[in-house]
C-alpha cells in the first residue's frame, strides 16, 4: 500500500464516519477557547471541562484574568495537571493580550505563540477552530496515531509530524483531521490498548496489517 492510497483511504473513512467531529473542550468565545487548550496540555478535556465554568464565571475576560495573581487563578484550576505553572502563564496570557492585542485573541500562529504558555500546538488549535484557517495542530495524541497507523514514518517530533500531514491532506479537511486524529487516539487507537478489532480503519493501519500478516506467516 502506497502512502497515498493509506491517506486516501482513511480520509475517506473518517469523512464519511465522523464529518461532524469538533473539539470537545467546553467553550464560548476565542478567550475561553484559548484559556481551555492551555489548561489541556498534559490534561483529560474531561478535567479541563470541570474546572473551567467557575474559573470564567470568576474571570470572564481577558481583562479580568490580567488583573489577577497566579495564586487567585491556582485557587481554580488546582486539579489539573501543573497548576501552578499553567496559572503563572494564564495570568501573563492575559495581561500581553490586554496589552498588546487589546484582548482580543490574535488569528495568527505567530502572533499566538508570543503569548506567554502558547506553543505551536495551542496556536493551531486557535487559528483553526476560531479562524477557520488550514492547520494542523499535533498534540500527543496526533503524533502517537499518525506514526502507529502510518500517515508518517520516524517522525521525531510534532512539527516534523505537522509538516508531513500537511503534505498530504487536502487544505480543507486539516482542521478536520486534528480533530479525526485525536478522537481516534482517545477512543480507538489508545496507547496501551488499541481497539483493533473493531477498527474502522484497521484495513489501512500500517501497523495492524503488518500484525496480521506476521500472524498469518506464523501460522
Amino acid at each position: 500500500m502506497t502512502v497515498k492510497e493509506r491517506f486516501e483511504g482513511i480520509i475517506g473513512w473518517f469523512s464519511e464516519n465522523m464529518p461532524g467531529a469538533d473539539t470537545e473542550l467546553h467553550y464560548r468565545s476565542p478567550y475561553e477557547l484559548l484559556v481551555a487548550v492551555m489548561l489541556s496540555a498534559q490534561c483529560t478535556d474531561k478535567r479541563v471541562n470541570l474546572v473551567t465554568p467557575a474559573l470564567f464565571e470568576r474571570f470572564p475576560t481577558a481583562h479580568e484574568l490580567a488583573g489577577a495573581t497566579s495564586d487567585e487563578v491556582f485557587e481554580y484550576i488546582r486539579s489539573v495537571s501543573y497548576p501552578r505553572s499553567k496559572s503563572e502563564h494564564l495570568v501573563a496570557m492575559a495581561q500581553r493580550l490586554e496589552e498588546v492585542y487589546g484582548g482580543r485573541v490574535p488569528d495568527t500562529v505567530e502572533e499566538l505563540t508570543t503569548l506567554q504558555g502558547v506553543g505551536r500546538k495551542t496556536a493551531n488549535v486557535i487559528v483553526s477552530i476560531v479562524y477557520d484557517k488550514p492547520a494542523m495542530a499535533v498534540d500527543t495524541h496526533v503524533f502517537r496515531v499518525a506514526e502507529r497507523i502510518g500517515l508518517t514514518t520516524g517522525s521525531k517530533n510534532p512539527l516534523q509530524t505537522e509538516r508531513a500531514l500537511v503534505r498530504h491532506i487536502p487544505e480543507k479537511l486539516l482542521g478536520r483531521a486534528h480533530h479525526w486524529l485525536i478522537l481516534h487516539g482517545r477512543y480507538i487507537c489508545t496507547a496501551r490498548a488499541p481497539k483493533c478489532a473493531t477498527c474502522g480503519i484497521a484495513s489501512w493501519c500500517r501497523t495492524r496489517q503488518r500484525e496480521l500478516a506476521k500472524a498469518e506467516k506464523n501460522r
